[in-house]
């Protein structure tokens, strides 16, 4: 009983140093953010006031582009008939089209000064604006770590002696994840996603520039709506690795069979997913599970392994379902796994896969050696909702 009071009030010990850093990290995030936000507001007005001043300056460019025209048929007019115009009238032309002329240039290079302060502000104040979401999910993050740490102490000790509350916990945490990159995805579609639309917009600025320079506004309108494309493409990626949707309208398998067939073109590494056995009723945070440890398994062999071939065998049994993954990389010390426990920084890693798993009831294996690739090996149980729910 004495070695419980002593490692309770360890624990709490651990807890208060914990959340004193956590505040000063969340003081800090909060101050990076408003900076972010503040430098988005003046970036968003900078480019605001020379959209205003590109569109006047093509205006003054048009104007002067027909009245140099004119002045050169002038021109040619009284060279032409020397013997009518006197030398005065003559000389007059000449000045004015020159002094048209030299106008007409330095227009056009204020334009091409535009044109370049323009795409760098656009990039800096999408880098403004990736910032602050950054700073938005980890500060979200740390309010729900805050949340859990300040709790009742003694009531998350009970919690950590009976496992069928630890599983629950477990599983509440899980959901209030994806409940949380719902709510993300939908803000970056209804956000950035629509911002694409105002992108194209802008190109109409350089198909008005057709006229004088038709062969570099035809190039630059081209290159810009290839951008547009591919970040449209970008952000429905980010919505897509948030929460597929295909999970709840295809199911578990179509669903993994897309995003393997994306991860194959896209990293040049071989794939070969097998599935054997059905089993039609999986739970929704079962398949959800299944799917981020995939896709956590395959990312970190791209980012790590240097791999050139992954197997993955997905097998529905009776009671449980069996997955496989396999690839021919680099391997590591799997000592390091117990490095990366005691990092609270070290995100969804092989030991945060363990943990879902183990709150699911299943079991998690890692058997990798330097230079023979590595093998996950992974069981969860098909168990119904009521024997998670009721503990």
């Amino acid at each position: 009983m004495a070695n419980y009071k002593v490692d309770v009030a360890s624990l709490d010990k651990i807890i208060k140093k914990t959340i004193e850093a956590i505040n000063n990290s969340k003081i800090e995030l909060f101050d990076i953010a408003e900076s972010a936000r503040k430098e988005c507001g003046t970036l968003e007005q900078e480019l605001k006031e020379l959209k205003i001043k590109a569109s006047l300056l093509i205006n003054e460019v048009e104007s002067l582009e027909k009245e140099l025209k004119q002045s050169k048929k002038y021109l040619m007019l009284v060279s032409k008939n020397y013997d009518i115009y006197s030398e005065e009238e003559t000389m007059k032309a000449y000045e004015k089209t020159d002094r048209l002329r030299l106008q007409l240039a330095i227009k056009r290079e204020r334009e091409q000064y535009y044109i370049k302060r323009r795409n760098e502000l656009e990039i800096r104040l999408k880098d403004s604006i990736r910032t602050v979401e950054k700073a938005d999910r980890l500060i979200s993050n740390i309010g729900i770590s805050l949340s859990c740490l300040t709790g009742d102490l003694q009531l998350v000790t009970l919690q950590l002696e009976d496992l069928q509350q630890k599983q629950f916990m477990g599983i509440r945490i899980i959901k209030a994840q994806e409940e949380e990159r719902q709510r993300v995805a939908r803000e970056i579609h209804d956000g950035p996603a629509q911002s694409m639309s105002n992108i194209v917009l802008k190109a109409e600025i350089c198909e008005r520039l057709v006229d004088s320079e038709p062969t570099k506004a035809k190039k630059e309108l081209k290159s810009l709506k290839t951008v547009v494309r591919e970040t449209l493409k970008d952000v429905r990626k980010i919505i897509y690795n948030l929460r597929p949707m295909s999970l709840d309208d295809l199911g578990l398998i179509p669903t993994l069979q897309r995003y393997i067939h994306t991860f194959q073109e896209e990293s040049k590494i071989a794939v070969n997913f097998k599935t054997k056995g059905v089993y039609e009723d999986i739970r929704p945070i079962i398949s959800l599970t299944v799917f981020r440890l995939v896709q956590e398994a395959i990312n970190n062999i791209k980012k790590h392994a240097n791999a050139t071939n992954v197997s993955i065998n997905l097998e529905f049994l009776e009671n449980e379902l069996n997955l496989n993954i396999l690839d021919d990389g680099n391997g590591f010390d799997t000592e390091e796994l117990n490095i990366k426990k005691e990092d609270i920084n070290s995100g969804f890693g092989l030991y945060s896969m363990r943990e879902r798993v183990e709150l699911l009831k299943g079991k998690f294996e890692v058997d990798s050696t330097i230079g023979k690739g590595t093998r996950l090996s992974i069981t969860v149980p098909l168990i119904p909702d009521e024997e998670v729910s009721n503990g």
